[in-house]
């Protein structure tokens, strides 16, 4: 019998922009192998599979095309946005999520899918071997969150302009590397870029679960606890973020591009 597989934009309100991911729609649990090919076949930053639970909610597993991560905002966002879509969840009804990294919930407030997610503050670090020199940003400051490394620069403009070195970066174990700057524009109260070569996602458009760590590290520093972050990655989006002790609350938008099943 098919399942539904559609290719949902996230964190953005503009078909083509933000983070693609794919959501796999399951009537029943499938394998692990299945669910890697199915997520190579797509060969997104992210691709979702949701499985109904009979009580409380869904499943939620995601995939990039080489490996399992523990957390992706973006795909969760995706995921709410099928839910509702697809009328699995009540207009005002809760989303929760059954994930790796513990129950996650969506609600929805007016266009917006707000995320609830635990928050992974940053800490300070000695930067390991290749990651400033990836960068090109000798002397900048290095800190590491449950999943990533972040590298802070000062410049916007040199953060816009980033060419990192893939072949250093692949060299670091880690998830991912965040990179982010104040922000030069009205209305943005920081920016960021996000690289994940060791799990197959080069340069990933907008990273929901990225802004758990960067929410708690900006709020810190510009003293509060409501921010809006942009991610300048060529398709670019936004985020809203909101530190609520150890949660973050990440608000977004986001576009059906395409509708399928697969009968594999």
């Amino acid at each position: 019998m098919p399942n539904d597989l559609w290719l949902i934009d996230a964190f953005t309100d503009a078909a083509f922009a933000g983070n693609p991911a794919g959501v796999c729609f399951l009537k029943g649990a499938m394998s692990e192998q299945w669910m890697q090919s199915v997520a190579n076949e797509m060969n997104q930053a992210e691709t979702a599979f949701l499985v109904p639970r009979k009580k409380d909610g869904f499943d939620l597993r995601w995939f990039t095309p080489t490996a399992e991560v523990d957390l992706c905002g973006h795909a969760t966002l995706a995921s709410a946005h099928f839910l509702w879509a697809k009328r699995k969840v009540t207009p005002t009804g809760t989303a929760r999520f059954h994930t790796r990294s513990g129950v996650l919930t969506a609600a929805r407030k007016g266009k917006w899918i707000v995320l609830d997610f635990p928050a992974t503050p940053p800490e300070a670090c000695e930067a390991p071997p290749y990651l400033l020199d990836a960068f090109k940003a000798a002397g900048s400051r290095a800190l590491k969150s449950r999943f990533d490394y972040m590298v802070v620069l000062e410049k916007p403009a040199k953060l816009r302009e980033l060419k990192p070195d893939f072949r250093l970066l692949s060299a670091i174990e880690t998830r991912g590397v965040i990179v982010t700057s104040p922000s030069d524009e009205p209305g943005v109260d920081f920016l960021s870029r996000f690289f994940a070569p060791g799990v197959g996602v080069p340069e990933d458009p907008v990273t929901g679960s990225a802004h758990c760590a960067l929410a708690p590290y900006w709020a810190e520093r510009l003293g509060r606890q409501t921010l809006v972050g942009r991610q300048v990655s060529a398709r670019g989006g936004m985020v809203q973020v909101e530190l609520a002790g150890e949660r973050v609350r990440l608000g977004g938008k986001a576009v059906t591009v395409l509708k399928g099943t697969i009968d594999v």
